[in-house]
């Protein structure tokens, strides 16, 4: 059984004041609340209260997070993906978000910038090949579009690829 908590805020309070800060999923909102000692009735309430209200939409946070995933912290489509599933929105949401911010963005557009970001001028050696290639991989975008934009900054200096 929960315990009352010692603040005077209701459940609903404290999820819009969260949600006033930054959007937020359902699943983090619950965890939030859970973490304040609400009940699971007052959480529930609260949710529901906020869905209807559209203050608290999933899809709509979902989507806000892709969109500033792959303009921002120049991300590809699949840690994209992982990102909005490891802050609590369903596999379904998360696949529709990426796949509407994608649909809009060019992921190649999006992997050009980050390794502008990374690299000014051609690509030196082979170190230097795996190292971007590594780190633009974790930033999830395709191994075989990775290559293939590294391969062509490699420039007339190539050859250390195919050692």
């Amino acid at each position: 059984m929960a315990r009352t908590p010692t603040h005077s805020q209701t459940a609903y309070e404290l999820a819009l004041k969260l949600l006033a800060r930054r959007d937020h999923s359902t699943s983090q909102l619950r965890d939030r609340l859970k973490k304040n000692q609400y009940s699971s009735n007052d959480i529930a309430l609260a949710i529901s209260r906020l869905t209807e209200s559209r203050a608290l939409d999933d899809t709509r946070s979902a989507i806000a997070y892709a969109r500033r995933s792959a303009n921002v912290k120049l991300r590809g489509k699949r840690r994209t993906q992982q990102e909005l599933q490891v802050r609590g929105f369903d596999f379904s949401v998360a696949s529709d978000a990426v796949e509407t911010v994608f649909d809009d963005i060019d992921e190649t557009a999006v992997l050009e910038r980050a390794i502008q970001k990374r690299l000014s001028g051609p690509v030196r050696t082979r170190t230097q090949f795996q190292k971007l290639y590594k780190a633009l991989l974790h930033q999830g975008f395709p191994s075989e579009a990775v290559a293939c934009a590294l391969l062509a900054r490699t420039g007339s200096n190539g050859s250390f690829v195919e050692e």
